[in-house]
């Protein structure tokens, strides 16, 4: 259920209204203030730590602007990715499809028809149908060829680069891009993404047509590249690793400011539907790009099936529409983004697309009852896992109970099924399955289920194996 501290009113009623339309409706519509189709900004940090914010409990230094966009609308209790690292979330938000069912398991490691398959419609394709502008800033990390390139994948802009990781002091480097163009960008690369974004609401205001963008940070992601001004104001953190997370962490809550203030300035904020995600967990275990992130209460690392690996920090803000300062509580996942865009948009889904994502706007207004989903899955490799209501069963890399131990993804040595309750239990100490074998066949059984509607890896470990499918 939601929880709000907002107060009700006649605009909260029409929300309502409109959402318990949304749910009879038989024919595509906009829900948007006086019926505008909303403009839709999804905001992507890169390996940040579940318990870097200060609405997360965070007292190591500030990030006020995450926090207000936390406070502006809803947050989520239970919030996940799909994937484990960086390019599967991704190719799993474009499309609102588990990565695995096109074998978009693992990072692409460069060379052609290596990316997100073609076959596959993202979010900007979709959108871009209905009269969207669209626009991509920040890390792509879904192919770096022609045929995989952002503007071919939906998006009429793109500024960013291409691959997994980036400098922020880029001036030196010819992998930046301006659409397909090399730029030499001087400024400090959080802050280069920030003025990308204000730019196209600024050019885009007062247009007919919604946009559609997406912000996707390389911040807090290694390199560990801070700026000088910033660094200075964390002398206090003993930690020289810590001290550089915070400035980079710094830079990325002022650049969510920045773009966050450009739409309250240019009276968009009613009109424009605002998704924040994190791609993973923080990365944690030795063998991972580590970066100073934390990611309390949970156990686990970016490239885990443990909570802290796939439970991420996960915001939605539509000012007027959706209730402010309020939290939900069910599992909800990245894959529910795109539906959620769509019925935002009046987009009507076709079910030969096959989505696994839900439209959340119904349940968050409270015109759908229940939980969005049944049960959440999630498999890269051997490493896998399923959850069912408080229940998770996973199956994850054991070098998580070797502090100091040195991770590998690609061959990773992974634990039998445990069985953890994670509502009396969000750390996952405490393994359950001898206590509860029906519980542990009855959620075996559905990952059996999903695992064998999956596709093998299309590159990577597993890839042109039939084992891969194996449980």
């Amino acid at each position: 259920m939601v929880r709000s501290n907002s107060g009700s009113g006649a605009a909260w009623t029409r929300r309502v209204a409109w959402a318990v339309l949304a749910c009879v409706a038989t024919t595509p519509a906009a829900w948007g203030a006086d019926g505008k189709r909303p403009n839709i900004v999804v905001l992507i940090t890169d390996d940040m730590g579940y318990a870097d914010l200060g609405y997360h409990g965070n007292r190591d230094f500030p990030t006020p602007n995450i926090d207000a966009l936390a406070s502006s609308g809803t947050r989520f209790t239970n919030g996940y990715v799909s994937g484990l690292y960086c390019s599967p979330t991704r190719a799993g938000f474009l499309t609102g499809r588990y990565q695995q069912r096109f074998g978009h398991e693992w990072n692409p490691s460069g060379g052609r028809n290596l990316g997100l398959p073609l076959g596959e419609k993202t979010i900007a394709d979709r959108l871009k149908a209905a009269g969207y502008a669209t626009a991509l800033v920040g890390k792509w990390h879904l192919g770096g060829d022609a045929d995989h390139h952002p503007l071919r994948r939906g998006f009429d802009e793109f500024f960013g680069f291409l691959g997994g990781a980036h400098t922020y002091f880029a001036e030196k480097t010819e992998n930046v891009y301006r659409g397909t163009e090399v730029v030499r960008e001087k400024a400090y690369l959080t802050d280069a993404f920030a003025r990308e974004a204000v730019d196209f609401i600024e050019r885009r205001k007062g247009k007919a047509e919604p946009f559609f963008l997406e912000v996707a940070f390389n911040a807090v992601h290694t390199p560990m590249d801070a700026d000088d001004e910033r660094l200075a104001r964390f002398s206090a953190i003993a930690d020289p690793t810590r001290r550089t997370y915070a400035a980079m962490l710094t830079a990325l809550d002022d650049a969510v400011g920045a773009i966050v203030a450009k739409l309250r300035a240019e009276g968009l904020e009613d009109d424009t539907l605002i998704a924040y995600f994190n791609d993973n967990g923080g990365p944690t275990m030795t063998g991972t790009t580590k970066n100073g992130s934390r990611n309390d209460p949970f156990r686990g690392s970016k490239r885990t099936s443990l909570e802290g690996g796939v439970r991420v920090p996960f915001l939605l803000s539509w000012k007027g529409t959706l209730p402010a300062g309020a939290s939900y509580d069910k599992p909800v996942i990245q894959l529910d983004l795109l539906p959620t865009a769509l019925a935002a948009a009046g987009v009507e889904v076709d079910p030969e697309w096959k989505l696994d994502g839900v439209n959340l706007l119904p349940f968050l207004t409270g015109a759908a009852a229940g939980a969005p989903h049944e049960a959440l899955y999630w498999r890269m490799g051997p490493q896998a896992a399923v959850r069912k209501g408080d229940w998770k069963l996973v199956r994850y890399d054991s070098t998580v109970d070797t502090p100091g131990a040195r991770s590998n993804a690609a061959r990773a040595r992974v634990t039998p099924f445990r069985l953890y309750n994670l509502a009396r239990d969000p750390g996952e100490s405490s393994d359950l399955s001898a206590e509860n074998p029906e519980k542990v066949q009855e959620l075996l059984a559905a990952y059996r289920a999903w695992n064998a509607q999956l596709a093998e890896p299309l590159w990577g470990p597993g890839a042109g194996e039939a084992a891969a499918k194996g449980d």
